[in-house]
């Protein structure tokens, strides 16, 4: 099947097998129907096994563009960029799980980064050039820091919205499945290199360590180009349009969660020494984000037939597809998160909500105080973050961790919209 990912589209056309259509065997054929109601930058892959199918590179962008030519700032030119990981070792591909997904613990990072399906991204831009990058994580797992060396960046927009206004930022966080846009202005010639910066974790001796990988090559020329944006680079917009809709919300900011979830873990059968192991990491420090696979053959073994990853609702006790909730179009609903840290091996989770949009209002109890519709957010460890749920699509959806072997292993659950 094929899913839309962030399109608030028909649910007969959602792509979930067994929910919305039937999953479509080798040499059939199903007709799919798409609209698209929200600017931006959205994204497809598979609902059948993604952790095998969407990391073999069954992915793609769809740019929907704007209702009139002032929606963004101006920019000289404009890039797409998926970014992406890949396991290698010395043979070849890691083998996939036939029957169930490995690394079901901690999904599976590659060790190879990829944009735009290579390894050799690179463009050329002239001195003073403003470059609007529409970025997009598919990879299972990864979530990436992106940074683009010593060049100004201003980050304007997120998966179904611009945000609220225009906030200049050192770098740019995105989980899997999630969409940032971007603007960069490159004023010194010279090299530029956009990488993957982050501060990974030895579990065992709780150390931190600088690492960088290698995304891609800006080559800034002397050459100075034609139209000279800066002055109106340097400035920061406010999106009123973002500003208003929003503001009809903001009476449901305050009210108590409808919904109350927590994140957390089961394992059995997995061999003594990782079980022993992960006993022991839990009397250890636990960061927030999981940036990169400091437990590589542990997480390997462990596949999602002994691992079970749980959305679990904190007041019926309901776990995964236990859970049946019934919303009517024009709800608002408030949904609680809290990311476990006390669980067995407690990770971040990119929780995705399919065909409606929602505004990450608070986080551990401070206000957001610049806000994007969302269809995908990170909930970090030991983190609790609302979900306010702007219900305006009927149908049968899915709400669900990005990560495709946590997926695969169980976190998910379904709701039922009526008109």
């Amino acid at each position: 099947t094929v899913h839309w990912h962030g399109l608030r589209l028909d649910n007969r056309f959602d792509g979930v097998p067994d929910v919305t259509q039937p999953a479509v065997r080798p040499g059939e054929a199903f007709r799919y129907e798409v609209h698209f109601r929200d600017s931006g930058i959205y994204w497809y892959h598979p609902h059948v096994r993604e952790d095998i199918q969407q990391d073999l590179g069954l992915y793609g962008n769809m740019m929907v563009a704007p209702p009139n030519e002032n929606y963004y700032g101006p920019v000289h030119r404009e890039e797409v960029v998926i970014l992406d990981d890949i396991l290698i070792d010395d043979v070849g591909l890691m083998h996939f799980g036939t029957s169930t997904p490995t690394h079901a613990l901690m999904g599976r990072f590659g060790n190879i980064m990829l944009v735009n399906g290579a390894t050799d991204y690179s463009i050329d831009v002239k001195r003073g050039e403003v470059v609007r990058f529409f970025l997009t994580n598919v990879a299972n797992s990864r979530t990436f820091n992106v940074t683009f060396g010593n060049a100004k960046v201003k980050v304007i927009a997120s998966d179904i919205s611009k945000f609220e206004r225009e906030q200049w930022v050192q770098s740019v966080v995105i989980a899997p499945a999630e969409r940032y846009v971007v603007d960069v202005l490159f004023d010194q010639a010279g090299a530029v290199l956009i990488e993957n910066t982050i501060q990974a974790i030895d579990h065992f001796r709780g150390e931190f360590f600088p690492h960088v990988d290698l995304l891609g090559h800006v080559t800034v020329s002397d050459e100075l180009v034609a139209e000279d944006l800066s002055a109106r680079f340097g400035g920061l917009r406010e999106h009123v349009d973002v500003q208003t809709d929003i503001a009809a919300y903001r009476e449901f900011f305050g009210k108590a969660p409808d919904i109350e979830l927590e994140t957390t873990l089961r394992i059995r059968d997995l061999p003594l020494p990782i079980v022993l192991s992960m006993e022991f990491e839990k009397g250890l420090y636990v960061p927030p984000m999981e940036w990169n696979d400091t437990m590589p053959m542990m997480n390997w073994l462990s596949t999602g037939k002994q691992v079970t990853w749980i959305l679990r609702d904190r007041n019926t006790g309901a776990e995964n597809a236990e859970n049946h909730w019934n919303f009517t179009v024009g709800d608002v609903v408030k949904i609680r998160i809290f990311n476990d840290p006390e669980t067995i091996h407690p990770m971040n989770h990119p929780v995705h909500i399919h065909g409606q949009r929602f505004l990450v209002t608070e986080i551990d109890g401070v206000a957001n105080p610049n806000l994007v519709w969302k269809d995908t957010a990170i909930v970090p460890v030991g983190t609790t973050v609302d979900f306010l749920l702007d219900v305006t699509n009927p149908g049968d959806w899915m709400m669900h961790c990005h990560i495709s072997e946590h997926l695969q292993a169980g976190m998910m659950l379904q709701f039922h919209v009526d008109e």
